[in-house]
Order: C-alpha cells, then structure tokens, then sequence
C-alpha cells in the first residue's frame, strides 16, 4: 500500500501550489484548505506536508492559530511532518521557536549547505543550488531541534524527531520560479530584473537537485513504525517498567 500524505495548504493560490506537489511527490496526496479551515483525520494518513504561504507565521489571523495548534498536537501525536518555506516557519514556530522578518528579502536561485547528517539531504551535495522566496526567516530554533541547511541569510532545514522543515522551495518548477519573481511588486525593479536573469536553465537544472528531499521525507516516513505501532510500542515499555518496578 502506498503511502497516504495530507497536504496542508496554506497558499492562497490553492490550485497551483498542489500542482507543484503533485508533480514531485510520489505518494496519495490529499490536500487540505488551512486557510478555509479544513484539516485532516490523523489517524488517516502516514505524515503531513505543511505548504508555503503569502502569510507570515506572526500575523494574527484566526487560521493561523488555528493551524499552530493543530499541528503542535497532530506531532505530539506522533505523524511525521515536512515544512516548505512557510510551512517550516510554521512547524518551527509551532513547536517552541520564533519567526522574525528579515532585513533583506531572500529571492532566486541560491546556494544552501547542509550538514551532511540528515536522512533529509541523502544524496544531495553539502553545498546544493535552491529556488528560495521568503522575508521571513526562523531566528530560534525549538528546543532540542537541530539546524541541518543554512546559508549567509540563516536557517534552510531543521529538525526535531519526526519533523523537518526546509526554507527554500524544492516544489518550484522554472515557470512558476518566474510568476513568483514577476509578482514581488514590493521589490526595486532593477533588482527583480536581476532575479528573473538567473532563473535560467542552468540554474533550474541545478536547482532539480533539491527535489530529493521530498523522496528521502517519503523514505524516511515509509521506514519509521506507524504512529499505530510507536504508540504500541510505547505502551508496551511503560507496561514492562511498570512490571519491573
């Protein structure tokens, strides 16, 4: 049986930020409106994905609460989680960090180094080519995380447990690294000439290298006891120590 992943999407353009994961992630994705309000069953499925988003983590709208608490309870639970861009700022915010703006906006094809010991960045090179968007960024980590990618702008992948979060955007094809970049009215226009220059094949190509992530997250999910038998198991333990005492 495949594995069964629930989308969360926090995007407010919902259609094509699920045409990017379907396109990269092979696995049954059911997608869920977070900003609508709408989130999954736990017990249903085998991890979540958590989307980026125009939003900031520290706005205080309602759906955001709301999301933060779901998914706090949802990993205390149990469910592995992957975080892209918003989506880890979300996960690290939910879990005891903090998410700050930045001083300069982060946009185009970067360079990110990861520390070479994560099941996340299996077969990727330490230092990897990435598509990033954000004007935001995590500044503290949750406690007992541990910070896996980073470049000169700060934090690209952490984890905690069953939980990883990356900043940049490894769903991003060419055509929709180009619509992003065209929209960011709010940047100097020279600036985003510059950033739709470098969205070029060759950076494209190089930037496909981080696409793995999302086949290593499904490797490591499919590995890992269900959330069934962790608990179990768990049970089981405090049972035998119990015995033992």
């Amino acid at each position: 049986m495949g594995l069964r992943i629930a989308l969360l999407n926090a995007a407010h353009d919902a259609t094509e930020t699920r045409r990017n994961f379907d396109r990269e992630i092979a696995a049954d994705l059911d997608e869920y409106d977070v900003v609508a309000g709408e989130y999954p069953d736990c017990q249903r499925y085998d991890a979540c994905i958590v989307t980026g988003s125009r939003a900031s983590v520290y706005w205080d709208e309602p759906w955001i609460a709301e999301l933060r608490e779901w998914t706090a309870s949802a990993v205390e639970r149990g469910l592995p989680f992957l975080g892209v861009c918003f989506g880890h700022q979300l996960l690290a915010d939910a879990l005891g960090g903090s998410v700050e703006p930045m001083d300069e906006y982060e946009i185009g094809y970067r360079t990110v180094e990861h520390d070479g010991d994560a099941p996340l960045f299996d077969g990727v090179a330490e230092t990897f080519t990435v598509f990033t968007s954000h004007s935001d960024t995590v500044a503290a980590l949750p406690a007992g995380a541990r910070r896996i990618a980073e470049n000169d702008y700060g934090v690209h992948g952490f984890r905690k447990g069953d939980v990883f979060g990356v900043q940049f955007h490894p769903e991003y094809d060419r055509a929709m690294a180009e619509r992003v970049a065209s929209s960011k009215d709010e940047l100097p226009a020279a600036r985003r000439e510059r950033v739709l220059e470098g969205i070029d094949r060759e950076n494209y190509l190089a930037a496909r290298e981080a696409t793995t992530v999302f086949d290593n997250f499904l490797s490591y999910v499919r590995a890992r006891p269900s959330t069934e038998d962790a608990t179990a198991s768990n049970a089981d333990a405090a049972a035998h120590g119990a015995a033992d005492d």
